[in-house]
């Protein structure tokens, strides 16, 4: 890839090569946007099949990050780690603080955490060499596994989402289909059981499967069949771009909200079920939760000022439908606006108040 071109493109920072030949590290270090402050995002391992791939990797996700930071209402600006091995067999305690002592050379620039393939225990390690690091144990001083809280963030974002479609925010009666049951869809599903909503689920997993039905009285379907189900919200927690031409059509939901993450396959099928009338609570605005509560580590995490933070994904949300409405786009859109235009404000401030220091300077 052209990596000028594309870094110009979508207006990058930096891009920092990380290599140490002891512990066998390859990363990329990607920030994207430090407007509202030091870039936030997590360090991910994965067998990427060429080089090319895992820089792609890096810029996209570095990316998603500024725009996930900015509409969390968040003071950070967005970055991403990404180690090129497998994480089941390269791993290394020398390798992690490697990538500490890169991470503290960048001076505070970029903060990492927990990503796919990475650990609690993989961030310890990185802590050995640097503080720019959340996600660590809560012997540390962490808030700890932020499942849950995620899980909490995309309830109140459905509910938010359940109130445009159907004029109300509960869900009692409700039905739900629940794809994938990792550890934040579980803890989604018992927020949705409590409330009186009724599950229909599937996961590739069928352990998860059965605690599930056993634990919430939930319904299980084959994966392929839980597209079509009867059902009001339809919440995506497991795969990326599964709305798409071939589910767009089967869909019967009136909502979609879940905690997976790029939902949309492209940009044309969040077009597409605007036209429906499908109120979609657009991913990285719904499944905030987990980033909103480490960025609390770094003020000393305190988890009731987290989840009172947290709690502002409800009204994320509701304004993301007021803008879709008013401007006539659909919800992805208006999410993008949302922090595109938080980002300019800062951005316009930020010059104003540097040049009103150089007129003083001058004595204008």
């Amino acid at each position: 890839m052209e990596i000028f071109n594309y870094m110009e493109k979508y207006d990058y920072e930096q891009l920092v090569f990380c290599q140490d030949k002891a512990s066998g590290l390859k990363a990329i270090i990607a920030i994207h946007d430090t407007t509202l402050g030091p870039a936030l995002g997590g360090a991910r391992m994965w067998t990427y099949a060429t080089e090319d791939q895992a820089i792609e990797d890096a810029l996209r996700l570095a990316r998603g990050m500024t725009y996930k930071n900015a509409a969390a209402g968040l003071n950070l600006g967005g970055g991403k780690t990404v180690i090129i091995g497998d994480p089941f067999k390269d791993k290394n305690e020398e390798m992690f603080r490697a990538l500490g002592r890169f991470i503290q050379g960048l001076n505070g620039r970029y903060i990492t955490a927990e990503d796919v393939g990475t650990t609690v225990t993989d961030m310890d390690l990185i802590h050995e060499e640097t503080d720019y690091v959340t996600g660590i144990s809560p012997t540390f001083g962490s808030s700890g596994n932020p499942s849950p809280v995620t899980a909490y963030g995309v309830y109140l974002g459905m509910k938010a989402a359940a109130k445009e479609a159907f004029g109300v925010d509960h869900l009692e009666g409700r039905t739900v289909a629940v794809q994938g049951l990792g550890n934040v869809a579980y803890t989604l599903c018992e927020y949705l059981h409590k409330e009186g909503a009724k599950l229909v689920v599937t996961d590739i997993n069928k352990k998860a499967v059965e605690r599930v039905v056993k634990d919430f009285n939930a319904v299980a379907v084959d994966p392929d069949d839980i597209y079509k189900q009867d059902v009001d919200i339809f919440s995506p927690c497991a795969l990326g771009a599964i709305i798409n031409d071939e589910t767009i059509p089967q869909l019967k939901a009136k909502v979609i909200a879940g905690s997976a993450n790029n939902q949309l396959k492209d940009s044309k099928h969040g077009q597409i079920i605007h036209e429906l009338g499908i109120a979609y609570a657009p991913d990285y605005v719904i499944n905030a939760g987990g980033v909103i509560n480490v960025a609390d580590e770094l003020y000393g995490y305190n988890r009731e000022r987290a989840m009172k933070r947290v709690e502002t994904i409800y009204d994320s949300i509701s304004k993301i439908f007021e803008i879709s409405k008013q401007e006539g786009i659909p919800t992805y859109l208006a999410a993008n606006r949302l922090a595109e235009e938080r980002i300019a404000r800062v951005s316009k401030s930020r010059k104003q108040f540097l040049r009103n220091g150089k007129n003083i300077l001058n004595g204008r």
